[in-house]
């Protein structure tokens, strides 16, 4: 499905965010809003805006990856489209900050007929919270150091981590379980799958469709799961479709069942009063690169950049006039805190105060505008994705101006999901600033991206170094959930104060169907509710 690429922590409308790391949910056990007019034997057509790539769930950030892997594995909890806990794989659970314990449900069976085991579920949580593999989900859903065991007699996972997690049954809860084989294998998992989901890969081409089977034995869905619901697929086909005009002149004529759209296109679909579920999710958001020896490294050269831009007339423009400003960086409405973190936070739009800043900092500008500084022009290079429509472009463009007249000369580099995973997240190439957003639904989530090792050691893909924020997250989670919530917003404006991240804007992204119902949860389709119409 399609919606504004972002980082990936773990979740997705977060639809079509580049990047994500919601919680895992599964849907509710009956799709809302329609007539009840279901149809059996159907097969059911998604949108998704890039190709998934490596299709492993423990090794991906991305958000277009682990909406695929939510129809194919399944976690020890679920979130319903409300955002509270029911059950998953696991009937029940208990937790302080430091050790959670889940009860397995009985007869949950892996794609291949074998029985998921609790000692299968520990071996996850495990290599996840183990840094030697370098898990991309280490720190999101698995806190680092994290030791699972099992009583398979029993069905019991017991999870101890070596520092307090605030949230810690709700995130390691949120992992997506692998299968002995898939484990034992993990080559397997690339372009298909080993899960207990509700789904199994039966094709997978690349840049083009990925198809997956119901299993008709699948009885252990989110919740109060029913085995005898009507109108679910017996076929799911996601397509990638890159661009959002030709992915809704699909549905319209019937040739998908389901698009996430953030551009202007949305605007005739609703027209035609389709079936639509929304998720807000956040849009704008400005990372700079602050490895040692880069220009954007220095807190007062990244506030002149901030500064130097109209960030409410950015918002407008990438949004297409329909976002909202950011308050936290949280996806809006999923996080368990509604602290504003962002508000008063960033220095306002001041040209004139920014180019003094460069100019006490020993930036000069030189005959062609551009500042120099012991020899060195200041030359940046800002990435884009292309995922999210034209509008991302045109904010680029106007960063570019902005950036200009403060005299900084500056490449912009157009990017896709992929490219954005290698250069970008994974550390392989040379940037400066770069316009993606980060879909996280708990405060605890953002902590690998905002502090710790850098890649290939981690996610800290910026080199964000910021005590004020250790300190806060330190604090905040030691307190188990809400209770922290003060803590967890004195952690967030400790980075946006010191523009370690600059949130402006968050857009509202619909997802329409033609000839099915769904619902999202976490801003992702959920694969158990998606049922098919007459």
């Amino acid at each position: 499905m399609r919606s504004p690429q972002t980082l990936a922590l773990a979740g997705t409308l977060a639809l079509g965010l580049v990047l994500t790391a919601c919680d895992s949910g599964s849907g509710s056990s009956a799709a809302v809003g329609d007539s009840g007019n279901f149809a059996e034997g159907q097969t059911f057509t998604m949108a998704i805006s890039a190709d998934p790539g490596n299709l492993d769930p423990h090794f991906t950030s991305l958000s277009v990856t682990q909406q695929v892997d939510a129809f194919m594995y399944d976690s020890l909890i679920s979130l319903d489209p409300a955002g509270k806990m029911v059950p998953g794989l696991a009937e029940k659970w208990e937790s302080t900050t430091t050790k959670a314990t889940y009860t397995l449900r009985k007869g949950v069976t892996c794609a291949d007929g074998t029985p998921l085991t609790a000692t299968t579920v520990a071996a996850n949580i495990s290599f996840v919270g183990d840094p030697a593999n370098k898990s991309s989900r280490i720190g999101v859903f698995v806190p680092p150091g994290a030791k699972a065991t099992a009583d398979d007699a029993a069905g019991t996972v017991t999870v101890t981590v070596p520092a307090p997690d605030a949230f810690l049954d709700r995130n390691v809860g949120g992992l997506h379980i692998v299968c002995d084989k898939g484990m034992k294998d993990r080559n397997l998992l690339k372009q298909a799958g080993d899960g207990t989901g509700m789904f199994t890969m039966t094709e997978a081409v690349p840049g083009d469709h990925y198809t997956m089977e119901r299993r008709k034995d699948y009885a252990w869905g989110p919740g109060d799961w029913k085995t005898d619901q009507q109108g679910l697929p017996d076929k799911v086909v996601l397509k990638v479709v890159s661009n959002e005009t030709t992915a809704a002149n699909l549905l319209l004529s019937g040739q998908i069942n389901l698009t996430a759209i953030a551009g202007p296109d949305k605007q005739r679909l609703a027209a035609q009063k389709l079936f639509q579920r929304e998720a807000s999710t956040p849009l704008g958001e400005l990372w700079f690169n602050q490895k040692a020896g880069l220009p954007t490294s220095d807190p007062a050269l990244r506030k002149a950049l901030t500064q130097a831009l109209d960030l409410a007339q950015l918002g407008k423009v990438i949004t297409g006039g329909t976002g909202k400003p950011a308050t936290g960086l949280v996806a809006p409405g999923m996080g368990p805190c509604t602290e504003d973190t962002v508000t008063g936070n960033l220095p306002p739009h001041d040209l004139a105060a920014a180019k003094s800043a460069l100019d006490a900092a020993g930036w000069t500008a030189g005959a062609d505008g551009v500042r120099t500084k012991d020899g060195a022009k200041l030359s940046l290079i800002f990435y884009y994705p292309t995922s999210l429509g034209p509008t991302l472009q045109s904010g680029a463009e106007l960063v570019q101006k902005a950036w200009s007249d403060l005299g900084v000369e500056v490449s912009l580099k157009a990017v896709s999901t992929a490219e954005i995973g290698t250069v970008i997240l994974a550390g392989q190439g040379t940037w400066h600033a770069v316009l993606i957003p980060l879909t996280v639904t708990l405060p605890s989530q953002l902590v690998p991206f905002l502090s710790g090792a850098t890649p290939p050691n981690g996610n800290n893909f910026a080199g964000i170094k910021n005590p004020a924020y250790t300190a806060a997250v330190q604090k905040a989670s030691a307190v188990v959930g809400t209770d922290g919530c003060p803590d967890w917003a004195a952690a967030e404006k400790a980075v946006v104060t010191n523009q370690d991240v600059v949130p402006f804007v968050d857009s509202t992204v619909p997802a329409f169907a033609k000839g099915a119902t769904f619902e999202l949860s976490s801003g992702s389709v959920a694969p158990g509710s998606l049922r098919m119409l007459g």
